[in-house]
């Protein structure tokens, strides 16, 4: 009797961590990760092949439910099954990236085969890339919904703190950024992913 009891005693007892997590409880966490670290690592390392890349997932997933723990819905799966799913995830995106590099320095390499280049190389490339494409996405914005992100991101202003500089009714600071939030998500979504 004891044996059927014991995995749903531990399923009820993630959900719980989850939702001490969600109260920001780094204790939660911890024991999260006590709980279910090694089988998130032999997924990662399995799909990845290599085990430092593994707990890098590992870690990318814990950083996943301490942001996201509030929008666990204990109905739609077990917190084993959620972060499997999560673990899984980084970790194809992790492959997805990586296979991309090597493309991009195999076709670098193919196009002349005298210059050697370094995965550090691509990678400082598709982050320049990345950055200009950020940048076009930020000049295509209209300019009053531009200038809100301007002071918010590259001068840390607050949305209150931007109402009173532009003189503009905070509501419709609050309407812009939103705006130009939803627009540069649509817009750099394939972007956002390989980021997460």
């Amino acid at each position: 009797m004891e044996s059927t009891n014991q995995p749903l005693s531990r399923a009820i007892a993630d959900v719980a961590l989850v939702q001490r997590i969600a109260d920001r409880r780094p204790d939660a966490l911890a024991e999260l990760y006590d709980r279910h670290a090694p089988m998130l690592l032999a997924l990662a390392t399995r799909i990845l092949g290599n085990q430092a890349e593994g707990e890098d997932v590992v870690q990318d997933t814990l950083l996943q439910v301490w942001h996201k723990a509030k929008s666990y819905d204990p109905a739609r799966s077990s917190v084993s099954t959620w972060l499997v799913l999560l673990a899984r995830s980084r970790a194809i995106d992790r492959l997805r990236s990586r296979n991309v590099v090597d493309r991009t320095a195999q076709a670098a390499h193919a196009d002349n085969p005298r210059t050697h280049t370094s995965p550090k190389g691509v990678e400082d490339v598709l982050s320049r890339e990345r950055r200009e494409r950020v940048r076009r996405e930020l000049d295509a914005l209209p300019a009053e919904q531009r200038q809100v992100l301007d002071l918010a991101f590259f001068e840390g202003l607050t949305q209150v703190e931007i109402a009173e500089r532009t003189e503009i009714p905070l509501g419709t600071v609050k309407t812009r950024t939103l705006l130009a939030m939803k627009k540069l998500r649509a817009a750099l979504r394939e972007e956002i992913r390989e980021l997460l």
